[in-house]
């Protein structure tokens, strides 16, 4: 089975060409850096399957960041048969500089002119033959988003895996050709895989090489001695890059040809203010860039969770139920239009009861043992269907956030919190990974590898879990719901919305703090070539659905549902493993574990000030942390069992709204309880993912910070909604620290920039 390689530029449309290719779902975001770790996947049109692996984005092979680390070492240890290198033909000179390192090695090499829609909308042509000429390696246009040319470019790979090539340089002829041959020859006679690459990385004073050869170093130190270039001196680093992009611009401006005979590659090539260009002068202003942001996650919002999304009823217009005295009731309305989100919610939950009182009506009839009955409707079915309901909601956000992403949009929300944050030695480049937090918090943290620096890292991966995922949501939005019908608080959208940009808030005031005191640093250099706007794929978006909706339900089916059964032996049986009717549940194990740390959650709300099942919210915040929407499932059960005499109860108003009426717990203390678990030590799986991910002995830390900052954003919320006059001195306080840190800041910046004079 023949090994090929993706290789190019972040960006460059690199997993888009990997899902394409293979039919994959990896991750595709319109910014750099979305793949860090190197996936495979197979081929099978040709004679023998394929494998092919999508390796991380890279601008060189040289070891700045872990990602070009994974990419070199695949390249050098695995030897792939051969490289397709994946360039943006709409930024050629920069893509190509990768393309030189990459022919410096010994393994077939294609290159995939990516983006050719793009050049065609521009109306613009290719000199294909020519580039292959001047490359000597196969070139095939492609377009990934498009799918066009794909079999092509594949049929080449694979010829090209069947041949070897000699590796080449374009800095042959040039000032250093001379030390270059020395060093190579050296590397020759030690038997060095792939010598000339090995020579010219030792020749930039690679970090890698220097450490492995150090005692070839003498034939360069030599060579400098008696060299001098008459702009760079002898930074041989600096005379490498200078020849290579003096190579590049020598033939990359006579490549790209007008359809049209009157318009000439210099006016194709000029700095013409593009449609991006334009819309980037209204959503990345100055001053109305975090506005429309907000304003955009409003509408999100407000598609996913309002239940009147016209406005109608809020405006006195109308009120309409839909389907009225049926088991569909409000359906499509109730008082006003319902939002896309809600209707299917209702349509998924509405069905669920129906098919949960069937089965239960069917096990009563049938005389089954009361416990068993309990086990399978309240333990099993209540529990996975009370999850099962929000699984519209959680695709339609995903979907809005997909789209925002793959549109470009996301790398510009960076850009704009860059200008903000910068200040306080945190760079844009954080803000990706935290972004992609939204969906899951695994993906981001890996993400967090694109992060030259170590302090950022760390910093980064202890706020990712406070961009609420959609395991978060479920319970997000049972809250709120519960939160609109029991005070009549506002919408549930704006509420939903209220706990997301909070949790934002909350990261980035934890970011600058950890910048600025236990790990802080300089700030890194944030450089991103925005991509361009365009419009996501609908069958890439459908499958990234499909693969978050598969991963929920399986984990619905295994770990939520094992979780919901544990959950229900637990609250009905007594510590001596009694059974206990619904009604004594206050005696059950679940209770008497819970009830010894319940008084540590008082200055959050939902401690020992809550009265009857108080102790639930504690066992929910426990249970958690194996998996967030555990909690939904637990409240499910619990509330089942709790209103086992009135079932009606709970189709009325809710497994929340029935704890709130058996344990008196208050708005205050409801979203305290959000802001707690959105915040505090996140699921199994990304603690998992953060512990690989840190140094060695920063996880520990980690954990209490994630504790710390939950506990005391919980105590903030409940007191300030509670004392409602406490608010401007939490903001006050909040802000005099902000401000004390960046002047701390800037006056040891001030104090370094002194003692360097």
């Amino acid at each position: 089975m023949k090994t090929i390689a993706l290789a190019g530029n972040p960006n460059s449309g690199k997993t888009t060409l990997f899902n394409a290719v293979t039919g994959s779902t990896a991750h595709v975001g319109n910014w750099p850096g979305v793949t860090v770790d190197k996936k495979t996947g197979l081929y099978k049109k040709e004679e023998e399957p394929i494998t092919l692996v999508d390796l991380p984005g890279i601008y060189s092979l040289s070891p700045y960041t872990d990602e070009e680390v994974i990419s070199r070492n695949f390249l050098l240890e695995e030897k792939p048969d051969c490289i397709i290198n994946i360039v943006d033909v709409t930024n050629l000179e920069r893509n190509l500089y990768l393309t030189l390192q990459l022919m410096e090695i010994d393994i077939p090499i294609v290159c995939a002119l990516n983006m050719s829609d793009v050049l065609a909308k521009e109306g613009k042509e290719f000199d294909l033959k020519k580039l292959e000429e001047i490359l000597n390696i196969p070139v095939v246009m492609v377009s990934a988003l498009k799918e066009n040319n794909i079999e092509e470019l594949m049929h080449r790979a694979y010829q090209a895996c069947q041949s070897k090539r000699k590796a080449r340089s374009c800095l042959k002829g040039t000032s250093i050709s001379h030390l270059i041959g020395d060093v190579t020859i050296a590397f020759e006679a030690l038997k060095v895989d792939y010598p000339l690459f090995h020579a010219i990385k030792l020749i930039e004073n690679d970090e890698l090489e220097l450490k492995d050869h150090s005692n070839l170093v003498s034939i360069i130190d030599n060579f400098k001695m008696t060299f001098n270039d008459n702009v760079l001196g002898n930074d041989l680093e600096a005379v490498i890059a200078d020849e290579r992009y003096k190579y590049i611009t020598s033939f990359s401006k006579k490549l790209i040809i007008a359809q049209k005979k009157e318009e000439n590659t210099e006016f194709l090539n000029s700095t013409i203010k593009t449609k991006s260009d334009k819309v980037d002068k209204v959503l990345t202003h100055k001053f109305f860039g975090i506005p429309i942001f907000i304003a955009i996650l409003f509408v999100i919002f407000h598609l996913t969770f309002s239940e009147d999304l016209f406005f109608l009823n809020a405006l006195g217009l109308v009120d309409i139920t839909s389907f009225a005295g049926t088991p569909y009731e409000g359906l499509f309305a109730n008082g006003g239009i319902s939002s896309i989100g809600v209707i299917f919610t209702n349509l998924f939950n509405n069905t669920f009861d129906l098919i949960t009182s069937s089965i239960a009506n069917g096990m009563n009839s049938a005389n089954v043992n009361p416990v068993v009955t309990g086990l399978v409707c309240d333990g099993i079915i209540t529990g996975v269907f009370s999850v099962f309901g929000f699984l519209p909601q959680i695709l339609l956000l995903f979907l809005c956030f997909s789209i925002l992403e793959d549109s470009g949009y996301m790398a510009r929300v960076a850009f704009i919190l860059d200008r903000i944050m910068q200040k306080f030695g945190v760079t844009g480049r954080a803000f990706l990974p935290m972004i992609m937090g939204f969906g899951c918090s695994i993906p981001a943290m890996i993400n967090t590898r694109t992060l030259a620096d170590d302090k950022e890292k760390i910093a980064t991966i202890r706020v990712i879990p406070f961009f609420s995922c959609g395991a978060k949501l479920p319970i997000l939005s049972a809250v709120s719901g519960a939160l609109v019908s029991k005070w009549g608080i506002g919408n549930a959208d704006l509420i939903t919305l209220l706990f997301y940009a909070v949790g934002m808030i909350t990261a980035m005031i934890s970011l600058i703090i950890l910048r600025s005191s236990t790990l802080k640093g300089e700030k890194q250099p944030f450089m991103m070539e925005l991509p361009n706007y365009h419009m996501p794929r609908f069958k890439s978006l459908m499958l990234h659905l499909w693969d978050k909706a598969k991963h929920f339900i399986k984990k619905a089916c295994t770990i939520i549902l094992l979780s919901n059964v544990i959950v229900w032996v637990l609250i009905h049986f007594s510590p001596t493993w009694t059974y206990l009717e619904d009604a004594m549940i206050n005696e059950s194990i679940l209770a008497v574990l819970s009830k010894m740390v319940q008084p540590l959650f008082t200055p959050l709300g939902f401690g020992s000030q809550l009265k009857g099942f108080g102790w639930v919210f504690v066992s929910a915040s426990i249970a958690g942390l194996i998996a967030k929407e555990n909690i939904v499932g637990l409240f499910a059960v619990l509330a089942a069992v709790i209103s086992s005499a009135d079932p009606d109860l709970m189709s009325d108003i809710g497994s929340v709204g029935v704890l709130i009426e058996n344990t008196g717990a208050t708005f205050p203390a409801l979203f305290a309880f959000i802001m707690f678990n959105m915040t505090t030590i996140p699921c199994f799986a990304a603690c998992a993912t953060a512990r690989g991910e840190l140094k060695k002995g920063t996880f520990k830390w980690t954990i209490l910070f994630w504790l710390v900052t939950s506990y005391i954003v919980g105590t903030i919320c409940f007191v300030s909604l509670t004392v409602l006059w406490t608010i401007p001195i939490f903001i006050a306080v909040i802000a005099a620290v902000l401000v004390l840190l960046y002047l701390y800041r800037i006056d040891k910046i001030s104090f370094r920039k002194k003692e360097s004079k």
